[in-house]
């Protein structure tokens, strides 16, 4: 599906845009694959990693800037929308900020999309989108809206939107385990929000094959749920290390225990397959060809999907595995 194709990515330095782009240039050939961000120490990190492979393009560039981001799109087939503002704490902080970048960004990546009649245009997101209470969360659910309605916009054009959800990333940047992995390194003791904190977990390779996967089955609409496993907090740390010391810091402002995929409002519009859960929108947009004419299992009714009443959960064991897997 990505053969001969332009992609772009926004926020492409990232650790889902790198190893996105590892796996299309190793499996598959686009014509060419534009990185859109800001930092260009990181591009010029990134291109040097992919020994500055011919079919990349790098562009520097603010989802904030509208008018760049059109003239980046310009002929591109397939877009990948990655960039925000992701740490809770930044966004608490700076409320204003977060809303610049992961709202008015995304407004104008649907416009930048709309207008070069883009194929297909998929919004990454994040479990903290579900029902939230800290600001990143409330600026990706609004941005997920955003991209879901973008559809009723598309008109004649061949362009369709969807979004795709998913839990903490192993290992990723600014993620619980590399802090970890310093604090051990410093000799100090791990920082535990509490012992009964979950979180579901998915490593970046998997999240790439999802995205992948996910392109090719979308209509328009759609959002996309990986079924992934759970895990403690405090077994993560056992799996790290057994007999790391850890102190009690409490939750931080904007933090939940248990967090979740799918709501119970989404429950009733979802369907599922055996390795994700499809959540349909509230509206047939036209011409969408919606992946519910084809699909018929659904949960069980009042479903939702969270970290602590999920039936898949991650032993020491296996995440120790994982772990070591990835350095």
């Amino acid at each position: 599906m990505l053969k001969n194709k332009t992609i772009l990515i926004t926020g492409g330095t990232g650790s889902f845009g790198q190893s996105f782009v590892e796996h299309v240039l190793k499996m598959s050939a686009p014509k060419s694959i534009r990185i859109y961000s800001r930092d260009e120490l990181k591009q010029y990190e990134m291109r040097k990693k992919l020994n500055y492979h011919p079919r990349l393009r790098f562009l520097i560039g603010d989802v904030r800037d509208g008018e760049r981001l059109r003239r980046a799109v310009e002929g591109v087939d397939i877009l990948i929308h990655t960039a925000a503002l992701k740490q809770v704490p930044a966004c608490e902080y700076n409320p204003i900020e977060a809303i610049k970048t992961n709202i008015n960004g995304a407004i104008n990546v649907i416009e930048a999309s709309l207008d070069n009649r883009v194929e297909k245009v998929i919004a990454l997101s994040t479990d903290k989108a579900v029902n939230p209470i800290n600001l990143y969360g409330a600026t990706k659910l609004c941005s997920d809206k955003l991209f879901i309605q973008a559809n009723a916009y598309i008109g004649n054009r061949p362009t369709r939107f969807a979004v795709i959800r998913y839990g903490n990333v192993l290992a990723s940047r600014g993620s619980v385990i590399p802090l970890f992995r310093e604090q051990l390194l410093a000799g100090k003791k791990l920082t535990l929000t509490s012992e009964q904190m979950t979180r579901f977990w998915i490593t970046l390779d998997q999240a790439v094959k999802f995205v992948i996967t996910s392109l090719k089955m979308m209509r328009g609409g759609e959002i996309f749920v990986p079924k992934l496993p759970s895990m403690k907090i405090i077994d993560l740390i056992k799996a790290i290390d057994s007999k790391a010391q850890f102190k009690t810091i409490g939750l931080r402002a904007g933090e939940k225990l248990d967090e979740y995929l799918i709501s119970n409002e989404e429950g009733n519009r979802t369907y599922e397959l055996k390795d994700r859960y499809i959540i349909e929108p509230e509206e047939n947009f036209v011409d969408s060809g919606q992946l519910s004419n084809k699909l018929t299992k659904r949960p069980p009714a009042e479903f939702n999907y969270n970290s602590r009443d999920n039936q898949w959960w991650l032993t020491q064991a296996e995440m120790r595995k994982i772990l070591n897997q990835l350095n």
